[in-house]
Parts: structure tokens; C-alpha cells; sequence
């Protein structure tokens, strides 16, 4: 499954996004990864909950996120949920559309059991149509 937190840049979707990831943690049987542009909030994510600064790693296209994300999965079996914080930067799409990428992670989604939960700096309106059942959040 894949669920959009939406709203314009500074309205609030990463304390969202922190609040989920810190209350899904306590429930988890498996693992939690929060994928980010800055190690910012590492002191505010739970301990249990591994933290992955995305620039780090030389990403610079949304095939290379992809297959960044799927190199992920392919190493942690217990992995259930994925956390992207300003997904447009990590994922390289922020004048891009983001309809083929989220269709590609709902693959992974379903194909591996991980669900993720993206926070998307964009007005609900400028969203493709059929994303706008995915969002949980919009602010």
C-alpha cells in the first residue's frame, strides 16, 4: 500500500510523518526505515527505526531511487513499512510527475508486503486524479 501526506512546503507534513512513524514502530513485528534528504530529525525518530539520508548515496534520478528503495527491501526480509520525508527531492521529481514512481513503489508494495508512506510538498489539486484516494494527510 502506498498513502501520500500532501501540503504545500512548510505546512506541517513532517511532524505528520514523525508521528506516524514513532506510533507504527510500537506495533511493528518487522522493520521501519525513514528515508530523508538530511539527518535533521534523527533525534526525533525512534530508536528502532532506521534513518537513511537519501543524498548520501548519489541518487539523482527517479529509476535510481527505485532501485535504491528495491536494494533496500532486498536486504531486510523483515522489512514492513517505508517512510520517505520529502519524497519530491529523494526521489529526484520535483518538477516531475510522481504518478509512474508511486505506481512503481505500489509493485514493490505488493510484490514484498512493504508499505510506505510518502510526504509529498503539493497542493492536493496538483495531484494526477488517481492518486487522491492514496492520501491520508493533506494539509
Amino acid at each position: 500500500m502506498v498513502q501520500l501526506i500532501v501540503g504545500e512546503k512548510g505546512k506541517g507534513k513532517t511532524k505528520h510523518l514523525l508521528d506516524r512513524v514513532n506510533t507504527e514502530v510500537k506495533e511493528a513485528n518487522g522493520s521501519i526505515v525513514y528515508l530523508d534528504k538530511s539527518p535533521k530529525h534523527m533525534y526525533e525518530l525512534n530508536n528502532k527505526i532506521r534513518l537513511i539520508v537519501v543524498p548520501d548515496y548519489m541518487v539523482d534520478s527517479s529509476d535510481a531511487f527505485l532501485g535504491f528503495v528495491s536494494g533496500i527491501i532486498s536486504q531486510d526480509h523483515d522489512l514492513e513499512q517505508m517512510y520517505f520525508d520529502s519524497f519530491l527531492k529523494i526521489a529526484a521529481l520535483e518538477d516531475g510527475d510522481i504518478l509512474p514512481v508511486v505506481e512503481r513503489l505500489e509493485q514493490l508494495s505488493d510484490k514484498f508486503k512493504v508499505d510506505f508512506v510518502l510526504s509529498v510538498s503539493r497542493d492536493e489539486a496538483k495531484l494526477p486524479e488517481s492518486l487522491k484516494s492514496r492520501i491520508i494527510v493533506s494539509i
